[in-house]
């Protein structure tokens, strides 16, 4: 037994916006291809139809149908946040250099250079030089 894709019922302005975006030469080339999942889901066609017309895989024009659903047109125009690299120095590791750096200096210097700030604070040089 297969699942059914949710309805989607299309207002008139949103109609007419999708039209423009699908048609468009200008807009973004994943901008397009949303609305035309959008377009022909309104229409009726399985997310497996729709994406075998497109040339994607079936997961993605589910990804749009549910984005769709629940933000409207404007959960197409953007891509989701994604979380990032998580950052090898902390936080308050790079105050602790700040810090250092404005308002202490080295025994035997009259400054702090990248070597000797690098062993003081404990990390590589090159983080160092990045802060």
């Amino acid at each position: 037994m297969s699942r059914k894709a949710a309805q989607i019922i299309l207002s008139p302005e949103e109609r007419a916006t999708l039209d423009h975006w699908a048609r468009s030469r200008t807009m973004p080339v994943r901008l397009v291809q949303r609305a035309k999942i959008i377009q022909m889901a309104s229409g009726g066609m399985d997310s497996q139809d729709i994406a075998k017309r497109l040339e994607i895989s079936r997961p993605t024009v589910q990804l749009w149908r549910d984005r769709f659903l629940a933000l409207r047109l404007s959960g197409l125009e953007k891509d989701a946040p994604r979380p990032g690299r998580i950052p090898r120095i902390s936080d308050e590791k790079v105050r602790a250099v700040i810090e250092a750096t404005l308002h202490t200096k080295p025994s035997d210097a009259t400054h702090w250079s990248t070597r000797s700030m690098s062993r003081a604070q404990g990390i590589s040089e090159a983080s160092v030089r990045r802060i």
